[in-house]
């Protein structure tokens, strides 16, 4: 079956395009995506819908089965998220979610340490998105709701804290994914001076929208700014309102298991520790056994470029969930308690599963109509070199946001403008490539179709779309700094110049948004 070409055509970006309008517009995202999904299988088969519902049957098939074996990749997210679930569900019977609610409480004085406790969590799950979105969200959530903060300024918190992090932290899937294609840029172009893990490092201080999304978060926490709808969510909270209750209880991860056991904090750091830990060996374990096969010497860094982050994180779950077990056996839970807990675990991660198999679907179709290769394409107009920067991060931002996808725009993007910063300025190529990781994860950091969005949500258990809605002001904010600092690193040819420019920027926005909202607290009073 051969598919309609979209790659020079405006129509390649009608299916996502599509999906991102009728979220905003109805809230309901597997309507947006379904629709989304249905309008680029009829492009791409001539509007013959026989066709079409082939086409469909093909890629949801191909997300467990592809090239004549199980997509291993798939189906262990899959598994994680299920084995997941399952831990979580554990540990709230076991009275461990409940034992760290406690002790948060004691240590928490009030709503910003509360908030500072979910924000550090980060350095604990640093790994990968997913993980950290998954994890942190139910942990960190009964210490949240204590105090009174809203699901949408908890999903802010995790999802501002899991991508920026992960696409900063060389020890991560994000980098060793980056820095894989790096070298792959450096080879291509012949350049040796550098190694691809050196020229990572360096371009950290120009990640521009990572930088500052976490030292939002950081405002954020220490002021208590609130802009726009989060405003709204956070007087509801207050009052009590956790949610949106006109929107029903929000799809989320709720384990709603009553917690019989007598656990403490060691039923809950001890299985968390190890599924940290086990996370790091079993990458690094995997990644020097494809090494290995290719006859290549051992190296961190090689390893983590070779790794195969879905396996090692089912791995590293099982560890951690037998861990969580013996710790159980130890407190003689009735049956019935064992019997509910493993089924409550895979009932709470089923609509965030269901979320992601539309997603995934959606992000095969965006990448057979080619919308990514029709948004690259327009670099390749004659503009001055100085705006290069700033075009690519734009351009970046454009394609992850409607494709939902920070890797699929890494690796479209990165060699495009390795190869643009050759081929016009070689000065340019670690800000362009900098600028490429920024606005690839503003893209996904925003997009109601973005998976890390999705999970964001569904760990904090908030309506996904009040958590894009809420977020939406405080990314779109970074990203105009992000814009004006690559702006300004073009002209001038200085990191420090762009850094500079996005700080002043940065730091005037919060300053009014903070004035503003010394204001308006200060209203009711007046009145």
């Amino acid at each position: 079956m051969s598919l309609v070409q979209y790659s020079d055509s405006l129509l390649s970006v009608v299916p996502p395009l599509l999906a991102v309008i009728l979220a905003i517009t109805t809230r309901r995202v597997l309507l947006s995506l379904g629709v989304g999904i249905l309008a680029g299988a009829i492009l791409l088969n001539s509007y013959n819908p026989l066709n079409a519902l082939h086409y469909l049957f093909n890629i949801v098939s191909g997300i467990f089965w592809a090239d004549g074996a199980i997509n291993s990749g798939n189906v262990n997210m899959l598994l994680f998220m299920l084995l997941l679930g399952g831990l979580i569900s554990l540990m709230t019977a076991t009275g461990a979610t409940r034992a760290f609610a406690e002790w948060g409480v004691r240590r928490c004085k009030d709503r910003r340490s509360a908030n500072m406790l979910t924000g550090l969590m980060v350095f604990a799950f640093f790994i990968d998105d997913f993980f950290h979105s998954l994890s942190v969200g139910p942990i960190c959530r009964p210490v949240t709701d204590r105090f009174q903060i809203s699901r949408a300024k908890l999903a802010y918190l995790l999802d501002s804290t899991a991508a920026p992090v992960c696409v900063i932290m060389p020890i991560s899937s994000w980098g060793a994914f980056i820095i894989a294609i790096l070298g792959g840029i450096l080879v291509t172009n012949g350049i040796t001076d550098i190694s691809p893990i050196a020229m990572f490092v360096q371009m950290i201080p120009m990640n521009l929208y990572a930088v500052f999304t976490l030292l939002m978060v950081l405002v954020v926490i220490a002021f208590q700014l609130d802009i726009g709808p989060m405003r709204q969510h956070e007087r509801w909270a207050q009052e009590g309102k956790l949610w949106d209750e006109s929107k029903g209880r929000p799809k989320g991860l709720e384990i709603t298991t009553e917690g019989q056991g007598r656990g403490g904090m060691i039923d809950m750091v001890l299985p968390i520790a190890t599924l940290t830990l086990s996370s790091i060996f079993f990458m690094v374990m995997s990644g020097a056994d494809a090494l290995s096969a290719k006859g290549q010497a051992f190296s961190l860094i090689g390893s983590l470029e070779h790794t195969d982050v879905g396996s090692s994180l089912v791995y590293a779950a099982l560890c951690s969930l037998a861990v969580s077990i013996v710790l159980a056996l130890r407190l003689k839970l009735p049956a019935k308690t064992w019997l509910s807990a493993a089924p409550q675990g895979v009932q709470a991660m089923m609509p965030a599963i269901i979320i992601l198999l539309f997603a995934w679907t959606i992000g095969t179709v965006v990448s057979d109509m080619q919308t990514g290769q029709y948004l690259a394409a327009l670099t390749k107009s004659s503009i001055p070199v100085q705006l290069l920067p700033a075009l690519v991060f734009v351009l970046a931002c454009g394609m992850s946001f409607a494709t939902g996808t920070s890797w699929g725009t890494f690796g479209i993007m990165l060699p495009l403008a390795g190869d643009i910063a050759i081929a016009s300025d070689a000065s340019l190529l670690m800000p362009m490539l900098a600028a490429v990781l920024a606005g690839s994860v503003f893209g996904d950091h925003s997009s109601p179709i973005s998976s890390t969005s999705i999970l964001s949500a569904t760990g904090a258990s908030c309506h996904h779309m009040d958590h894009v809605m809420t977020q939406l002001p405080y990314a779109v904010t970074v990203a105009f700094g992000a814009f004006l600092g690559y702006l300004a690193m073009g002209i001038t040819g200085s990191t420090l110049a762009g850094i500079a420019v996005s700080s002043l920027w940065f730091i005037a926005n919060c300053v009014f948004h903070l004035r503003r909202h010394k204001r308006q607290q200060m209203l009711p009073a007046n009145a």
